[in-house]
């Protein structure tokens, strides 16, 4: 009887903890599952499942199709569900891949989270990376809480927003080719990126 208490105690307890999880821990276990995909030997040895494993951790804190939709901003409503869906995924693959390209050249830089600023269901997590000759530079998570999951929409290093530079350059290709050569631009990314 008294083991099948401590064993309810220790579920509650979980639950609860779970329940008020916020989004730094969400972050903050996304990047530890991350920096050990990197640190692993195995991994290292096998570049293909290397990049799938980042890539599908990467995916349970970033919310693409946010930040698809925040990228694209004045021109997202003007777009069909098809378009939307088909232009999330091309965002998608490029996200993935320059994130994971980076996150590659991880060399046991120290990860240190500031703070949490929570307003309803947005948030920004504050951190700042610390490198091996003690350079630091910030690096902020802008998030949404989606059905008691924090999940990022921006990332924004050293003061820049991600999701703001590519709306400009997004903005600027539209403006000058129509929204069409943005799609061909993105497709010409994404095979590229795909390419071994």
């Amino acid at each position: 009887m008294v083991k099948q208490v401590l064993l309810l105690a220790v579920a509650v307890l979980f639950s609860a903890t779970a329940a008020f999880a916020g989004p730094s821990d969400d972050v903050k276990k996304t990047v530890d599952e991350v920096v050990r995909i990197v640190a692993s030997k195995e991994m290292k040895q096998n570049e293909q499942k290397r990049r799938q494993a980042l890539k599908k951790t990467i995916s349970q804190v970033f919310d693409y199709s946010e930040m698809a939709k925040r990228s694209l901003g004045k021109h997202w409503n003007q777009r069909t569900p098809d378009e939307k869906k088909r232009f999330a995924e091309l965002f998608a693959t490029l996200l993935e891949n320059s994130y994971a390209g980076k996150i590659e050249s991880y060399n046991n830089e120290k990860i240190v989270y500031l703070k949490e600023l929570i307003d309803g269901d947005h948030a920004e997590v504050k951190s700042k990376v610390v490198t091996a000759k003690r350079d630091e530079f910030t690096l902020d998570y802008r998030m949404l809480n989606r059905s008691g999951k924090w999940m990022a929409y921006d990332v924004v290093i050293e003061g820049v927003s991600l999701v703001s530079n590519y709306r400009t350059q997004f903005n600027k290709i539209i403006s000058n080719g129509g929204y069409a050569q943005l799609v061909k631009k993105l497709e010409t990314k994404s095979d590229e990126l795909k390419a071994p």
